[in-house]
């Protein structure tokens, strides 16, 4: 297997026992370079020359009684001086609380003794899958979820959360998702859920920000007959629904603080009443929470409660903006163009390197979830100009030069980019609104924008029903 210019990836081992060396390097040594070490300090001298290795495994339970340091203290200092690469423990047994701390400082993985072939196969192939990509000449590496999610990782802080959320999934411990609106916090709680020993249960996903306070703990807790007007038989809730899954609960900020004690006990010990019960249920549900507020603030604002905050946060994943991690944009644009296509039955179009560049240059601040619908308005438009004009920072000289040499001047450009956008805006809103049989509130979830604004939209550009049915998506000879 040639990686980058070598023969085979090269894995060091670290453990004390001399017989797990050798069990180790007979099941990896037909494949990988190996190199065994009994001693830290030893490890420590090899880490510092040159070539690196590419995988290191390490015992839990080694220590440098030269330099008094634990497993831990070790991989800290080993992660800060190789900080890409990845680091697996091996260890006799861990407890919850090590695990954590472990994921913290950087571990990709832990494997318990006594471990089999299968066990070291599968974690080393997955720590080393970066590797095989690279060597095939793939750029985009992409864990399906489900048939229409997919958890991109292409770049150095992507992975890192790959491994933070592939180990903390087999502690069994609440975790909580923080960044801004559409960075992708929905795709990491489903990853968990995947990599947990609960994968092949349920994974409910809850909105607590799309309803009022009343109608969100029935239909967290479910409600017993009578309970309410209305209720004319008892139905269970989420919760109950989810037992021995996983619960996602999106937007944990703006939970009404007359629940947030509710979910706390519930968190304490898996019980709770329906609506209207008096009895208790008691379920077994790993949560999942993630809010793109700033918690500490609504903790000293009295809008979130301290106590609910120290138990959901059994371990934080923050997700980086998207213009932090500007490097994935190329890829990321091609992996929305695929799926985009697929999603609408079409042939994908190609993604030219002025368009690539206009996008690389767009700040983004509706993260992954803008990226995506601009794909969408590119496939749905065929308009590679229109796109880029949308993204053109006016202000930019030297990217009006860029794009616009034939304008005739800036005031120009200005006029012709205002004149684009607005009728780039109302094709899409169009297409939408055909392409949905003008449901008009189907055409506003689809255009991610308000009700409201789709109305004020289509009375602005005068948008009408065609007379004659447009074909559909696939079938349009426009999209191939």
């Amino acid at each position: 297997m040639k990686v980058q210019g070598k023969q085979f990836a090269h894995i060091y081992i670290l453990d004390a026992d001399p017989a797990i060396l050798e069990y180790v390097r007979s099941i990896l040594d037909d494949r990988f370079k190996v190199s065994t070490f009994t001693d830290a300090a030893e490890l420590d001298r090899c880490l510092n020359s040159l070539p690196r290795p590419d995988l290191l495994l390490m015992d839990w339970h080694v220590t440098d009684d030269e330099l008094e340091e634990n497993a831990l203290s070790l991989l800290a200092k080993t992660r800060a001086s190789n900080p890409s690469l990845p680091i697996v423990m091996l260890a006799c047994s861990a407890e919850i609380k090590e695990v954590v701390v472990a994921a913290r400082i950087g571990a990709a993985d832990v494997i318990l003794k006594p471990f089999t072939k299968d066990d070291i196969d599968r974690c080393v192939d997955q720590c080393l899958s970066h590797l095989h990509s690279q060597a095939a000449g793939d750029d985009v590496n992409e864990i399906p979820l489900d048939a229409n999610t997919s958890f991109v990782r292409s770049s150095k802080r992507m992975r890192e959360i790959e491994s933070q959320c592939t180990l903390v999934a087999r502690a069994d411990i609440p975790v909580l998702i923080l960044g801004e609106s559409g960075t992708g916090k929905e795709v990491a709680a489903m990853l968990i859920h995947k990599m947990s020993a609960r994968s092949q249960r349920c994974f409910l996903k809850v909105n607590c920000a799309a309803m009022p306070a009343d109608l969100l703990e029935s239909e967290l807790f479910g409600y017993e007959q009578g309970a309410f007007t209305g209720a004319v038989k008892s139905k269970p809730g989420k919760f109950e629904i989810c037992n021995n899954g996983t619960i996602f609960l999106d937007e944990i900020g703006e939970m009404p603080p007359s629940l947030q004690a509710k979910l706390l006990q519930v968190l304490q010990d898996g019980s709770f009443a329906r609506l209207g019960s008096k009895s208790s249920v008691q379920v077994d549900v790993r949560v999942v929470a993630a809010t793109n507020i700033d918690i500490k603030a609504a903790i000293a604002q009295k809008t979130f409660r301290e106590d609910l905050y120290y138990r959901l946060n059994g371990f934080t994943v923050k997700m980086p903006r998207l213009r932090d991690r500007a490097e994935e944009i190329p890829l990321l644009s091609r992996h929305f163009m695929r799926k985009v296509a697929t999603k609408y039955g079409c042939d994908p179009l190609p993604i030219s390197p002025r368009l690539t560049q206009a996008l690389s240059k767009h700040s983004w601040p509706g993260n992954l979830r803008e990226l995506e619908n601009t794909i969408k308005r590119y496939l749905v438009l065929g308009d590679e100009r229109a796109i880029i004009e949308e993204l053109i920072p006016i202000h930019n000289p030297e990217m009006a030069c860029a794009y616009g040499e034939e304008s005739g001047g800036n005031g120009n450009l200005k006029s012709l980019v205002r004149n684009l956008k607005g009728s780039a805006e109302a094709s899409a809103i169009a297409q939408s609104l055909e392409s949905t049989g003008w449901n008009r509130k189907a055409a506003a979830s689809d255009l991610q924008i308000s009700y409201k604004a789709l109305l004020y939209k289509i009375k602005q550009y005068n948008i009408t029903p065609q007379r004659k049915q447009p074909e559909m998506f696939g079938q349009a000879p426009s999209f191939n």
